[in-house]
């Protein structure tokens, strides 16, 4: 999971880095276009109006919709993250201690008692806990096999809604290049249409600064997507490995079970009993014939 953590990362940032590199190269580019006809430059205005964010915005055209929406998403699955990766709803203090205190120096683990324990605090390392303790009395194999596959399913899930930001990160500057690139094609059919006594260099360079917009606006939606993906990456990965590390301390206790008892979930509450195996009853001998 983790290879694939990177190359998604890997993606997005190349992306972002891309359009950024064509932004630059458009910024060099643009002053040559506002030069007249003749190679000469205009005359200096005598005063430089400052420039508007929020007009600008609204001047975009419809390919701000799709960048505005990509932010709500990114600010509202940030916002997630940041409440479902807390530290009590992963891996809770009391849930780590209390399961110390259950295995102790002397050793009297009781799996049904950490079962319990993890009923009260739930959370993804008391899934992984309760995966491995269904196995309790099985082979080592089998408790290793319960475990990999909880915390497999456990780090998919709390890394589900990172997704959505690696894809913003990666969607946002593609969308803004995309309106840019339609921007430029508008603003030079529109130079073709103007007549001889219009200055068409002005013309053109009010088209191209207000169709880099949308490029401005996904890079401002790309990057803090970026940053904050790469942020809940570490979190998630910093939180399995403390669960690793819960769980490498547990299994001695564990073990110490295989092939004496078995354990099983049953009853209405799920409650950790002991696991009744069928055991089939001895033939029974047919009666002896009667004396004479």
């Amino acid at each position: 999971m983790l290879n694939r953590v990177a190359d998604e990362r890997n993606l997005a940032l190349y992306s972002a880095f891309s359009i950024a590199l064509l932004v630059a190269a458009a910024s060099v580019v643009s002053p040559s276009l506002a030069l007249g006809q003749d190679g000469t430059s205009p005359a200096p205005r005598p005063e430089i109006e400052s420039i508007n964010i929020f007009t600008l915005l609204v001047q975009g055209g419809a390919f701000m919709i799709p960048i505005l929406l990509m932010s709500l998403l990114v600010v509202t699955f940030a916002i997630e993250r940041f409440i479902g990766l807390r530290r009590d709803r992963v891996l809770p203090e009391a849930l780590v201690e209390g399961l110390g205190q259950l295995g102790g120096p002397q050793g009297g683990f009781d799996p049904r008692k950490a079962y319990k324990l993890c009923q009260q605090y739930p959370s993804a390392a008391a899934t992984v806990v309760r995966a491995m303790l269904l196995k309790v009395g099985r082979p080592h194999s089998e408790l290793e096999h319960a475990v990999a596959e909880a915390g497999e399913r456990e780090a998919n899930r709390l890394y589900a809604n990172v997704r959505w930001l690696i894809l913003a990160a990666a969607v946002a500057p593609l969308l803004g290049l995309l309106g840019t690139v339609w921007g430029m094609i508008r603003a030079f059919h529109d130079t073709t249409q103007l007549t001889p006594d219009v200055n068409k260099a002005d013309y053109l360079a009010e088209g191209i600064y207000v169709a880099l917009v949308t490029t401005l606006g996904g890079l401002c939606v790309a990057i803090p997507a970026a940053i904050f993906a790469h942020y809940f990456e570490g979190r998630v990965q910093t939180l399995f490995h403390q669960i690793d590390e819960m769980l490498f301390n547990l299994m001695p206790q564990v073990e110490r079970f295989e092939g004496r008892v078995r354990f099983g979930r049953q009853g209405s509450e799920g409650d950790l009993t002991d696991a009744k195996e069928s055991v089939p009853s001895p033939p029974v001998a047919p009666p002896a014939p009667a004396s004479k």
